[in-house]
């Protein structure tokens, strides 16, 4: 990673440090940036929630909102620097490369990573020396936010990807896949991983434990990445009709609706698609 790079310590500094990496990607028109766009938001309304007092431990989940979010930020450097972060990471990371991969992918993979590896962890650690179990409720909670704001943003997004609605069509592995693949059941997996994390005996055990799980999370992005049959012709089909700026699709999805119709980036041209 590079020299510079510093953990976040407090909500407010995560904050700060996704919308370094937001200007990043737009600046180099990175699709690595909707997740980034997407995760800000989720950060501010988990904020926006801690000041108003809306968690059973508020100060306990600034704790593991900044050590989740540091583990992406973590992720995202040790990639830009040329270094491989975990391999769920790898694979969401690296679909930025990809042109024929819609908008719905990109977001799905870093959920992947994220929920399904990164949250157990960071759950753990935020009880370390404490009863686990006892975050119960506030992991629940967060996990209310992140469905809430994910839901919105799918829907915003039929905007930018409008015929992404064609993915129903077909009742292929993938399809099912990604239907199934709702916040819910990553949200009750992850539960599940933090626990039998939480109950691994010394560091060896742990670091095996993250590997193995890991590697898990790896196949299912990478089965999110790669359709075959009809499913691959319908997401080309989707694809040709999504927005082609990468950087233009970023601020639809960093700006909230009311923010959008007040603010125009004059660095982001419209796309032949839209």
């Amino acid at each position: 990673m590079p020299a510079t790079y510093i953990p976040a310590a407090t909500i407010d500094e995560v904050i700060v440090q996704l919308e370094a990496i937001i200007e990043e990607c737009i600046r180099t028109r990175n699709k690595a940036g909707y997740f980034a766009a997407l995760y800000h938001r989720v950060t501010c309304r988990v904020k926006e929630g801690i000041v108003n007092g809306e968690f059973e431990d508020n100060p306990r989940m600034e704790v593991l909102d900044v050590l989740f979010a540091n583990r992406y930020i973590a992720a995202w450097h040790e990639w830009r620097s040329g270094k491989k972060p975990t391999g769920s990471w790898q694979v969401a990371f690296g679909a930025s490369g990809s042109w024929n991969t819609i908008l719905l992918q990109h977001l799905f993979l870093g959920i992947n990573a994220h929920i399904n590896l990164d949250l157990g962890i960071a759950s753990v650690e935020t009880m370390a020396g404490k009863t686990f179990k006892e975050l119960r409720r506030d992991f629940y909670n967060i996990n209310t936010v992140l469905s809430s704001m994910i839901y919105e943003v799918v829907h915003e997004i039929n905007r930018v990807s409008p015929v992404m609605s064609l993915l129903g069509l077909h009742a292929t592995n993938y399809n099912q896949m990604l239907m199934q693949f709702t916040i819910d059941i990553a949200r009750d997996g992850a539960w599940c991983f933090a626990e039998e994390l939480s109950e691994q005996q010394g560091a060896d055990a742990w670091d095996k434990f993250i590997v193995e799980r890991d590697e898990k999370i790896k196949k299912l992005g990478e089965s999110m990445l790669h359709p075959s049959g009809l499913m691959k012709i319908t997401l080309f089909f989707v694809k040709v009709f999504e927005w082609w700026n990468p950087a233009k699709i970023i601020h639809a999805l960093y700006l909230d609706p009311k923010e959008r119709e007040k603010r125009w980036f004059k660095n982001v041209q419209p796309s032949p698609a839209t």
